[in-house]
């Protein structure tokens, strides 16, 4: 997810702009840039491709200001380019924007009001900054014209934008739909971020603002307004100066960090695995050895056990070779017969998981070949195979593991990619893989942007129940046993999850009146019928949530999930039940991030 900074009335503008950027680093981004006004004249424009070190050896001495505004960009409409970077600049020079999010109706924008103007960019921000030049151009103020195009853009679309105005250049312009941003109140100045822990190093104080507002930063005041024009007083709340809380920012609880921090680990899997070309970043030794493999046998414990089980549809369905999934504590007393020329895979968040070291020692000693997926450089696991890939999550801190498991199902899906290819299939090659994890990454920050909908559903349905359900076929299954195992980690509640055809197999027994039941629900192939078993629990008594893919949803079904790739599916499925564990832990009154008797690092048999 892309990141915003911004700062009005301190001199040292500049370097708080940079420093805020480089703390939003975790989210990925492929370009980054600041512009900078010293209210006496000057003003800078500073953007550049790659790395805020890139941006950083750009900036030269003379860049001082004290009001600017600053923005890390990962690529949606348009390459990663200079051009397209951020801030964006009106054709009349006068305005600049950075903006998070997507403007869905950008093209009908451009085509009906902007057909007089040259646009430099690829990018759907642009559009914004040159139709509130526009309006300006015809006499509305900036207040005005601003407000004006907001009314344009379409509800569907999510934005947080933060605009500057040469004519006002001591002045922040802000608003946000479905997308975070905070107002940092400072001693003498105020800043702007789309999360707190951007500007710790300047406040911790913070004012939250509400999707249509419309809010003018001043370096003395701060001025909340609401669609109606009526000015709304809110105070600020207060970031903890420890340094546990300064890790989480202004998050309560690194969980709910780390679950909202997914679209960026999905961006920063294809930054690190994806080049420019398409190709895909992985030694050519890992594919050689997995092409010489007849069989792969992915070892895991679980949450990274229940990735493996979606790996293993990647691996079948897309590059047609055989996979097992092997839970680690049991292949290590009691190992299946093994093909001719096996392949190891090992699934593991922090690197030293006990049960799959065992595993991986009789493996290296039968000589066979290994690969860790692991999301922690030089731990065991990742010093003791063959292969190491590495997931690029950035520390998951929360014994519940959450950005782990996407992460591993996403890198899952690019050494797919990569051994598809190797091997010459054709339906590895019409997988665009990057394309695919960057609609992920889109579909998962609208389902964290609506977290409350997910709330409300966890306090009606979960409060007080002892025991609940996931069902689910096929790889809607896996997702199902995912969930169940984070709800029961977090909130205690006995959950389970199974394959809703065995419902009548013994299950729906314990089926009681008000027994909280999820029926997920993205492949089309087994909608009808998971919906029928949902309807045999409904009969008992049951109260179903309904998780379903847009294109199999139907009225009435709580929580619908944007379109991908059915294979990539428990991507997006599996954000709501982890939203839904974390909230029913909550409103029951326990730490959501320690989790009695649970450890996140498992080194004990």
């Amino acid at each position: 997810m892309c990141g915003i900074v911004g700062v009005t009335g301190n001199n040292d503008a500049t370097n708080i702009l940079l420093d805020g950027l480089q703390q939003l680093e975790y989210r990925g981004y492929d370009s980054a840039g600041i512009y900078v006004n010293d209210q006496n004249g000057k003003d800078f424009l500073v953007k550049e491709k790659g790395r805020i070190s890139d941006l950083r050896a750009e900036v030269g001495s003379e860049v001082k200001g004290s009001t600017g505004i600053g923005h890390t960009r990962w690529a949606t409409h348009g390459v990663p380019s200079k051009v397209n970077a951020h801030p964006h600049v009106s054709a009349n020079g006068r305005f600049f924007l950075v903006h998070n999010g997507v403007i869905g109706n950008f093209a009908q924008l451009r085509d009906e009001y902007l057909q007089d103007v040259t646009l430099v960019s690829s990018t759907d921000t642009e559009v914004i900054v040159q139709l509130i030049g526009k309006f300006s151009d015809e006499g509305l103020d900036t207040e005005a014209a601003f407000k004006k195009v907001l009314g344009l853009v379409d509800e569907s679309s999510s934005y947080s934008f933060l605009l500057m105005d040469k004519e006002e250049p001591d002045t922040l312009f802000v608003a946000k739909n479905k997308s975070p941003l905070l107002i940092g109140v400072g001693d003498g100045f105020n800043v702007v971020c789309s999360d707190a822990i951007a500007m710790l190093s300047q406040t911790h104080d913070f004012i939250e603002l509400v999707d249509g507002e419309i809010v003018i930063v001043k370096p003395d005041s701060i001025t909340i307004k609401d669609p109606e024009g009526n000015v709304i007083n809110r105070e600020p709340f207060h970031v903890d100066t420890d340094p546990a809380a300064a890790q989480k920012g202004a998050y309560p609880y690194y969980m709910l960090k780390e679950i909202d921090e997914q679209p960026g680990v999905m961006r920063n899997l294809v930054q690190h695995y994806v080049a420019e070309d398409g190709s895909i970043n992985i030694d050519k030794e890992l594919l050689d050895a997995l092409e010489a493999a007849d069989r792969l046998y992915i070892v895991a414990a679980g949450t990274s056990y229940h990735a493996g089980l979606v790996g293993k549809e990647l691996f079948e369905k897309l590059a047609n070779i055989p996979t097992e999934v092997h839970v680690a504590s049991e292949f290590a007393y009691n190992p299946p017969l093994l093909s001719e020329r096996p392949f190891f895979i090992f699934l593991t968040q922090s690197g030293e998981t006990a049960d799959s070291r065992q595993v991986l020692t009789q493996v290296n000693a039968q000589g066979y070949p290994s690969l860790t997926i692991t999301n922690v450089q030089n731990s065991t696991l990742d010093r003791e195979a063959t292969y190491t890939l590495l997931l690029y999550a950035g520390p998951e801190i929360a014994v519940a593991s959450t950005k782990a498991y996407t992460a591993q199902i996403a890198l899952e899906a690019i050494l797919v990619k990569a051994y598809g290819e190797a091997k010459n299939i054709d339906k590895v090659k019409e997988f665009d893989v990057a394309a695919e994890l960057t609609k992920v990454a889109n579909g998962m920050q609208e389902l964290v942007d609506e977290k409350g909908t997910v709330e409300k559903i966890a306090k009606d349905m979960l409060a007080t129940t002892r025991n609940a359900f996931y069902i689910g076929r096929g790889i809607d299954y896996d997702v199902a046993q995912e969930a169940a195992l984070k709800l029961k980690e977090v909130s205690y509640i006995q959950t389970e999850g199974f394959a809703s055809g065995e419902l009548k197999h013994g299950t729906i027994a314990l089926i009681e009146e008000g027994t909280p039941v999820v029926a997920v629900i993205t492949d089309p192939k087994t909608a009808t019928h998971t919906r029928s078993n949902a309807q045999e629990v409904l009969a008992r008594g049951a109260n179903v949530l309904f998780i379903a893919s847009r294109d199999v949803a139907q009225e009435g079904d709580q929580v619908v999930l944007p379109e991908v790739t059915p294979l990539l599916s428990p991507l997006l499925a599996i954000i709501p039940a982890q939203l839904l564990a974390y909230y029913a832990s909550i409103q029951r009154g326990y730490d959501v991030d320690k989790p009695r008797n649970l450890a996140k690092s498992v080194t004990v048999e």
